[in-house]
């Protein structure tokens, strides 16, 4: 029956669709589809170890206001909230589709590959629906591919996987009817994963040691304690967007690493001040006042020290092309650092 032959015939191009995206890649001369990792303070293209994936990303990434030096790190999102683990955007030119299709069939051929091979040439050569990989159309669109998270790609996530849909075309300036199509937001949460800020190890007065039952200031100085961005851009196949996203500390959470602790305020969480910074330096003269940021301890840590966990909660918003923009999850990063708590010693006379 028509109908069957036609069902058929969807099922036999989407088997060599999916055939087509798992074939091994031959690596592209010179690794110019991506160099992995990032460069500080350039813009950089993304995607797997060496460029050689296929599922090498074009977006480009500033990272020259991000943060640096060998404390900061990655802020982690609230909840359960995680970056694309994958996503399609512009890859190739007809031509370059053309070697790149090849390469990908430039290989031993397994158990049932010959027949895909077949339905893919049909697919993309023979008219069906495409005639000799868009040649006629060069300069007014591009191939759309699948781009992969290489950490989450490499760790199985099946979120990296999700984006199963075989090579397609796209006419310069038009939104390709498909989930996870590159946009602004997509970019902005790109960008998102890239972030690093600051070490949050925090200033402590006494400085050495403290001492039970007395006050312990906590502070951290705007002047190395500020806002940080990436902008991740892609600039291909009629689409030229980009995002902003950028990182504001907002306020900071000390936890003792003894319940034999208050904290000041309460609930531990330090409000960030007007001027950019958290807390207060202790100046001389404050020792009988209550810091606005700190803790005191109520028992000595006898010979060792308390783990002081300082947890710094960053505000994360974007902005991006054609006036888009709004907030993504907040995230935190923090550290522990030793502190020694001594008994004050009396003496009697």
């Amino acid at each position: 029956m028509p109908m069957n032959r036609g069902s058929g015939r969807v099922r036999a191009v989407l088997t060599a669709a999916v055939v087509l995206s798992l074939v091994p890649h031959v690596a592209w001369a010179g690794g110019s589809r991506g160099s992995g990792g990032s460069t500080e303070g350039t813009a950089t293209p993304s995607g797997g170890a060496g460029g050689d994936s296929i599922y090498a990303s074009v977006v480009t990434y500033d990272e020259s206001k991000n943060g640096s030096g060998g404390s900061a790190g990655p802020v982690a999102p609230a909840g359960d909230w995680k970056p694309p683990a994958c996503w399609y955007e512009p890859k190739w030119t007809p031509e370059e589709f053309e070697d790149e299709f090849r390469d990908r069939w430039d290989i031993p051929h397994f158990s049932g590959a010959g027949e895909a091979y077949r339905m893919s040439q049909d697919h993309y050569i023979n008219g069906e629906p495409y005639d000799d990989f868009n040649k006629e159309k060069s300069g007014e669109g591009m191939w759309w591919e699948a781009v992969r998270d290489p950490v989450r790609e490499e760790a199985l996530d099946p979120a990296a996987f999700a984006c199963d849909q075989a090579t397609f075309w796209v006419d310069n300036g038009e939104t390709p009817e498909v989930e996870n199509a590159i946009t602004p937001d997509i970019l902005a949460q790109l960008a998102y994963s890239r972030l690093k800020v600051p070490g949050t190890e925090v200033a402590l007065a006494p400085e050495v040691a403290t001492k039970v039952n007395l006050p312990t200031w906590a502070w951290l100085d705007e002047a190395t304690f500020k806002e940080v961005a990436v902008t991740a851009s892609l600039d291909a196949g009629g689409l030229d967007i980009q995002a902003t996203t950028t990182a504001k500390p907002v306020s900071l959470k000390l936890e003792p690493g003894t319940k034999d602790a208050t904290t000041f305020p309460a609930s531990g969480e330090c409000a960030i001040n007007a001027d950019g910074s958290i807390g207060e330096p202790y100046a001389k003269g404050k020792a009988d006042e209550k810091p606005s940021c700190g803790l005191t301890y109520l028992r000595s840590s006898g010979g060792k020290t308390f783990p002081l966990q300082a947890t710094v909660t960053w505000e994360i918003a974007w902005t991006g092309s054609g006036g888009t923009g709004g907030d993504l999850p907040d995230g935190t990063f923090g550290a522990e650092q030793p502190v020694t708590v001594e008994e004050i010693q009396s003496v009697n006379r």
